[in-house]
């Protein structure tokens, strides 16, 4: 009876974390708040762009996490995901999604250890969740990036100015490059220099390509150049960038598939045992050897899956 009882606290937290996470992303005002606490990052006092002191969403042990940076790397990577809710909001998730496990792990298994394992697991479902956002949004923003800058080189050679190019770009193109380009607009409207405002967006977009045009706008600001030609360079730096990227990926394609599928394989035989002939896998979860086995293996194989990730990772 009380795995059913926890099952169903389980399933309707984890419910409510999804609609949550997928209704409030797309609530346009705390879009718009979390755009305007976003650009001004080394502010003290969380204001927007009409200088109106907001209320302040954090309590003393926020404030604690929040000078370990912690708080303020989650808020960025929840703004470069486009997940736009409030951050205790988000913690408020992970917190009941942690219970909920750990309650459901102490259930099944009547195990503190894999109860404490299960509720870890299940409250950094979350964080992958932002994780995988971002990455497809960087990813998204990235492949946007060159048509972008081709558009800005024919502007710029058509005799308009750099933000009248900007504008275009907004203009013809779609969440996240317009987006971004969009705030950097607003930004230079109430007073901020371009490239500030264009520094700012590379804090909120960690892309690499975008620092090559943060760069060429910096450099041409202070000496003077050819931006349009810069650009028309810079773009085809970014495609040749992204080939290569593209073709590394596909040449360790076979190796990343390999180590999932080695990282996998335990799992996946101890599953089909289990239902194939249960009591031949039945000791390893009521003896308690067993379970002292199954404990020892399953943090072997974490660190064994986490090894062959970080030798498959190419930096370059």
């Amino acid at each position: 009876m009380d795995v059913f009882i926890t099952t169903g606290v389980f399933a309707l937290v984890f419910i409510g974390a999804l609609v949550l996470l997928t209704t409030r992303s797309g609530d346009a005002e705390q879009k718009q708040n979390l755009l305007r606490r976003m650009a001004r990052p080394d502010d003290e006092l969380d204001v927007d762009i009409l200088r109106r002191q907001r209320p302040r969403d954090r309590s003393e042990l926020l404030a604690v996490l929040a000078r370990l940076n912690l708080l303020r790397r989650l808020e960025e990577n929840m703004w470069q995901a486009g997940i736009y809710m409030r951050l205790s909001e988000m913690l408020l998730i992970v917190l009941l999604m942690m219970l909920a496990g750990l309650f459901l792990g102490q259930a099944i298994w009547h195990d503190m250890l894999f109860g404490l394992g299960c509720g870890v697991g299940l409250a950094a479902l979350p964080l992958i969740y932002i994780r995988f956002r971002r990455a497809r949004r960087m990813r998204a923003f990235g492949q946007q990036l060159p048509f972008a800058l081709d558009l800005m080189k024919s502007s710029l050679e058509a005799g308009h100015s750099l933000n009248r190019g900007l504008q275009v770009v907004v203009q013809e193109f779609s969440d996240p490059l317009g987006s971004e380009f969009r705030t950097v607009l607003e930004q230079t409207r109430i007073g901020l220099p371009l490239p500030r405002a264009l520094e700012d967006m590379l804090k909120r977009v960690p892309e690499d390509d975008l620092r090559l045009l943060v760069v060429a706008v910096k450099v041409q600001n202070e000496v003077g150049s050819s931006l349009a030609a810069i650009i028309g360079r810079l773009a085809e730096i970014v495609r040749t960038r992204q080939r290569l990227r593209l073709q590394v990926k596909a040449l360790t394609a076979q190796s990343r598939m390999g180590g999932m599928i080695v990282g996998l394989l335990p799992i996946v035989v101890l599953a089909a045992f289990s239902l194939v002939n249960p009591d031949y896998a039945r000791m390893l979860f009521e003896d308690p050897v067993g379970l002292k086995i199954l404990k020892t293996a399953i943090v072997f194989d974490a660190l064994a899956f986490i090894t062959i990730r970080r030798l498959l990772k190419v930096k370059f």
